[in-house]
Order: C-alpha cells, then sequence, then structure tokens
C-alpha cells in the first residue's frame, strides 16, 4: 500500500556549472518533473510513494528511472517508451530573477501519457493521488490519463490534490482555467500560488482567489505566498503560516517541495496550521540549493530546521 501516487512527465535537466547558457561549455545535469519532484520529497520525509510516467527507452529515460527509483519511489507504472524520446530541459540562473527555462518536450515520451497507463487498482492503493496542471497541458491524452486517475481515485475513496501549476508557456490561463475547474470540483485538496491563481480566476486578493476555488468545488484551498508565508481556507476557516527566513538562490522546485511538505504533515493527521507549516519548512530549505530535487529535505533535516524531535510518518 502507498500514501501518495502521482503521474506526469519528468525529464533530464540541465544547467551550465558557470556563466549563461549560451556560453556554457560544462553543464549539471539533473532530474526535473513537478509530479516526480513530490514523489521524491515525500520519500524523503518517510512516506511510500508512486509514480507513473513515460519514458524514453534511452539513455536520458534510463537515467531519469534510475534516479527516481534511487530515491525510494514506486516507479513499478513507468513505461520505456522506444517509439520517442524523454524530454530535455535547460535552465539558466538571472541574477535576482527567477531562471529562464527552455524545453525540449515536443513529441516526448511523457507527453505520449495515456489512461491505458494508469492501473486503477494502483491508484486505489494510496491514500492521496496529487495531480498538476501541467500533464493535462502536454497532449490530450495526458488530459485523459489525468481524468482517469482522478476518476479512479474517486471511485475509491482516495482523496485527490491538485497544485494548478500554470505554465504559460503550454497554454494560456483561459484554457487552463476551463480545464482545471472540472478537477478543483473534484479535488479534495488545492495547492496553487497567489499569482496563478489570480490568472485563473481573473480575480485579485487572496480572499477572492481561493472564493474562486471553492466555488468551482474544492474542499480546501491551499494559498502560496511566497516569502510571506501560506494560507489555507475551506470556506468556513482560515488559517495561515508565516513563512521562514530564507537566502533564495533557486526557485524552481520550491512549490513541489510545499506541497511535500504539506502532504507529510496531513498524512500524519496534523491540523491545518501544521501543515502549512511543514510545507512552508520544505520549501525555504530548497529555494537555498540549486536543482529540482537537490535541496528536498529529508525527514531529520526537517525536524532539526523545525526544532522539533521528529517527523511523524505514520
Amino acid at each position: 500500500m502507498l500514501d501518495v501516487v502521482t503521474l506526469g512527465e519528468s525529464m533530464v535537466v540541465f544547467w551550465p556549472e558557470e556563466g549563461p547558457l549560451g556560453a556554457a561549455r560544462t553543464f549539471v545535469r539533473s532530474v526535473a518533473g513537478a509530479e516526480s519532484n513530490v514523489a521524491i520529497g515525500l520519500a524523503r520525509l518517510g512516506y511510500r510513494s508512486g509514480w507513473i510516467g513515460r519514458l524514453g527507452d534511452d539513455a536520458f529515460g534510463r537515467f531519469v528511472l534510475r534516479t527516481i527509483r534511487g530515491e525510494g519511489v514506486d516507479v513499478s507504472r513507468v513505461r520505456l517508451d522506444a517509439a520517442a524520446p524523454t524530454g530535455v530541459m535547460f535552465r539558466e540562473s538571472v541574477l535576482g530573477r527567477d531562471p529562464r527555462v527552455y524545453y525540449y518536450r515536443r513529441g516526448s515520451a511523457g507527453s505520449r501519457l495515456g489512461p491505458e497507463d494508469v492501473d486503477p487498482e494502483y491508484v486505489g492503493s494510496a491514500r492521496l493521488l496529487h495531480v498538476t496542471g501541467i500533464t493535462p497541458a502536454l497532449s490530450p491524452s495526458c488530459r485523459e490519463a489525468v481524468e482517469a486517475a482522478v476518476e479512479a481515485a474517486r471511485q475509491r475513496g482516495v482523496t485527490v490534490a491538485l497544485d494548478p501549476n500554470l505554465r504559460l508557456k503550454l497554454w494560456g490561463a483561459g484554457e487552463a482555467a476551463a480545464a482545471l475547474r472540472p478537477l478543483i470540483g473534484r479535488a479534495g485538496l488545492v495547492l496553487a500560488g497567489l499569482e496563478e491563481g489570480e490568472l485563473l480566476s481573473g480575480r485579485r486578493g487572496e480572499e477572492e482567489v481561493a472564493g474562486w476555488f471553492l466555488e468551482a468545488g474544492a474542499g480546501l484551498v491551499v494559498l502560496k505566498l511566497g516569502a510571506r508565508g501560506a494560507m489555507a481556507t475551506d470556506g468556513t476557516r482560515t488559517w495561515r503560516s508565516p513563512g521562514f527566513p530564507a537566502q533564495v538562490v533557486d526557485t524552481v522546485g520550491a512549490g513541489d517541495a510545499f506541497a511535500a511538505g504539506f502532504y507529510a504533515a496531513w498524512l500524519a493527521g496534523r491540523d491545518v496550521e501544521t501543515c502549512l507549516r511543514y510545507g512552508n519548512a520544505a520549501g525555504a530549505l530548497v529555494v537555498q540549493v540549486v536543482g529540482d530535487t537537490e535541496g528536498l529535505p529529508y525527514r531529520e533535516e526537517l525536524a532539526a530546521f523545525l526544532g522539533e524531535g521528529d517527523v511523524p510518518t505514520r
């Protein structure tokens, strides 16, 4: 039995060891993917996570598979696709700003994920299904895969968690809002950034944006507020938790780290304010390290950062 199942595209990511992308001669190679980031984050915190996906049956695909498996994530439902390549991403740091990201994913194996890749019983073996708005933006078959996973979870009493993870390089805010609204209505948890929430809803401010998600049918709405921390509301009560001081080196992956920290506390039955605190702490640790997964904390590291004796896993 798993604690969390997620699905989506994972890629190889490269960033220059020094200098701008166009002048770089040497690169660091790693793994990137919003959903597998969360799975790795939870595995490091002592939870049983599984990732569903497609990778190219190539050197990069095998590297990604080995890396995610090596983090303790169950990859038994990952398919190596000989007919399509593994996606590639390049990142370029820009002083004082979020990194520039360049995707080479058109026709990738990840974009060929489909409902046939989703094992309903596998999804049903988990306590939580985590999905994002990235996967349904990749292709019609990917959208069908997410819908199949959400339906399998709902039929088996598994809580659905959605991170909209809006990517304007993949689709516009209006198209994303129309596609994600049905998923929001079936989600027990929605974890969104305030800015992307404003783009999706066409509203401004925390209360108005949270209200849009609640009107769409979400159970608990969590808004990530950057350095200010996070807030959550179920329409009746509102909770807030301040952010932690951090020397920001790389903001990529902060939202995925927040999700892993939040879910870790949620799965342990902690109150909403504690869930927010765990999410904020994990996010603060990640932004101080370059890379999507490199800064994801292990259980003892998160406990030490929070000043706690241990991070509960059950």
